[in-house]
């Protein structure tokens, strides 16, 4: 097994956990959530099964600490989007087939009850209420959002790139108070 070391304990641990996590990340791609064993993670992040136990206590806290990223990642993602091209409806867009690449199955469920799941989305929630300030005046940006964050989750059921597509459209439309046609 390769040795993961760097020149200093903050580097060699920040190495263990994104090889940790990159590990866990090929497996539930190959797998899922449930075929996530602590032995095949320490395998294919080059580590010992004490070490891995060292950095994380079971499998449910390498799969939340691998979610966290995952999640910090997509909402990195929209604030590019944003910075880019300043264009809301990029932004919706975005978070719709983010969605769609991750849809809801029922293990998965158990990671979007936790806690950072909850800050992330009043955080996304958040980012999306300060880009509709002058979307209405009728309707407080937070709510707007809210409706937004909520509308285009169901992007994860829809079967192709196009249904997302016409489900954004739909969203902006009632964002706008617009007919959808």
């Amino acid at each position: 097994m390769p040795k993961l070391w760097d020149d200093s304990i903050a580097t060699h641990r920040h190495a263990v956990r994104a090889a940790t996590l990159d590990a866990t990340a090929a497996l539930v791609a190959e797998r899922g959530l449930t075929g996530v064993t602590m032995s095949e993670v320490a395998k294919r992040a080059g580590l010992g099964r004490a070490t891995l136990y060292k950095y994380f206590p079971d499998v449910d806290a390498i799969l939340v600490a691998w979610h966290e990223r995952q999640v910090g990642d997509h909402l990195q993602q929209l604030t590019d989007v944003w910075a880019e091209t300043g264009r809301l409806e990029a932004v919706l867009e975005t978070y719709a087939l983010i969605c769609h690449g991750h849809p809801d199955a029922e293990p998965a469920a158990s990671l979007h009850r936790s806690e950072h799941v909850a800050r992330a989305r009043d955080h996304l929630v958040d980012f999306f209420a300060g880009l509709m300030t002058d979307v209405r005046d009728d309707v407080p940006p937070k709510e707007l959002a809210t409706y937004c964050v909520h509308a285009l989750t169901a992007a994860g059921a829809v079967p192709s790139k196009a249904a997302v597509r016409r489900l954004v459209a739909v969203t902006l439309a009632g964002l706008r108070g617009e007919p959808a046609g």
